[in-house]
């Protein structure tokens, strides 16, 4: 059996940006002195004129990137999640979420498997802070299939967006000939009629695993794919809700905030129904080996299977 491919969702993002770039001179893009890791390095190698290293100042590049915006340029804000929703959370809010500018904001390094850098820059709540502000719409793709689209389609909208996307490499489970970035759309990637497990970002291809495992107990889990956070696929959802009977979230994320409460608003509203959170559980993360820290924080295919397991 040939070995899965694994892409990081961030270099899919530098990837992206360039293959937009050629198409789009309005496109800008800006970062706060983190290129390389960011892998916006890529797009400064190809459009270096347009490309804005604003130094360790994230806050002053969202007001360049929003001035940059009322000039027509669209412009692409991009540092970890943790200085770009965490530090700069003001001039988002104010700057580019209340006069609704159409900025871009790639959000790289969320979640703790960041690892090695520990607590300080595990951003576990840059969800929670970004679907706070009016009119924000959140990205959180899956593989590198989708983290390109999800580029792209954020090009194309008009209005700020917050784009997620991880260091650690991901495995890819989409299918580039026939993929199509729907906004606001969960993708069934898994029907069933026992249980459903709705799953964002790095989380997607443990949860097919998860469902792999618990098939062999046999129980048979509908799993879904939720790449846009906000808007949020409410049919999809509702569906699965009155189908199931019982949902349980899995996110690389605060279980305060995140997709599971995303899905519990719409839940608790037109579907009541069981709702169990997987996540990071109201706690920092640590410094450790990404993967040893999502096999810690039980959000590896094993710790899922084991916390349905024990809620069902």
């Amino acid at each position: 059996m040939s070995e899965v491919k694994k892409i990081a969702t961030r270099e899919s993002y530098g990837n992206a940006l360039v293959e937009i770039g050629k198409e789009h001179e309005d496109l800008v893009v800006l970062d706060a002195d983190l290129a390389a890791a960011t892998k916006t390095n890529i797009f400064q190698k190809a459009f270096p004129k347009r490309h804005i290293d604003c130094g360790i100042a994230e806050c002053d590049m969202m007001g360049i990137a929003a001035g940059l915006s009322l000039t027509g340029k669209v412009p692409f804000a991009s540092s970890f999640a943790m200085f770009a929703a965490g530090r700069a959370f003001e001039q988002v809010r104010n700057s580019i979420g209340y006069p609704k500018l159409n900025v871009k904001i790639g959000a790289t390094h969320a979640g703790i498997s960041v690892g090695e850098d520990g607590a300080t820059h595990q951003c576990n709540e840059d969800i929670a802070l970004m679907r706070s502000i009016p009119g924000m719409v959140i990205i959180n793709p899956s593989d590198d299939i989708e983290a390109r689209a999800a580029v792209k389609a954020a090009y194309e909208y008009k209005g700020p967006v917050y784009m997620r996307f991880g260091r650690l490499a991901v495995p890819v489970i989409n299918d580039n000939s026939d993929y199509k970035f729907e906004w606001g759309k969960g993708v069934t990637l898994k029907e069933g009629n026992d249980i459903t497990i709705i799953a964002t970002g790095l989380e997607v291809s443990y949860a097919i695993e998860a469902a792999k495992l618990l098939e062999a107990d046999g129980i048979n889990a509908r799993v879904i794919n939720i790449h846009t956070i906000k808007p949020i696929d409410e049919d999809i959802i509702v569906k699965a809700a009155k189908e199931t009977k019982k949902i349980f979230t899995v996110e690389e994320h605060s279980i305060i905030g995140g997709l599971g409460s995303a899905v519990c608003d719409v839940v608790c509203e037109k579907a009541p129904t069981s709702v169990y959170k997987i996540g990071v559980r109201d706690r920092f993360g640590e410094s450790g080996p990404a993967l040893e820290l999502i096999h810690k924080y039980k959000l590896d295919a094993e710790g899922i299977y084991e916390q349905i397991k024990a809620n069902l």
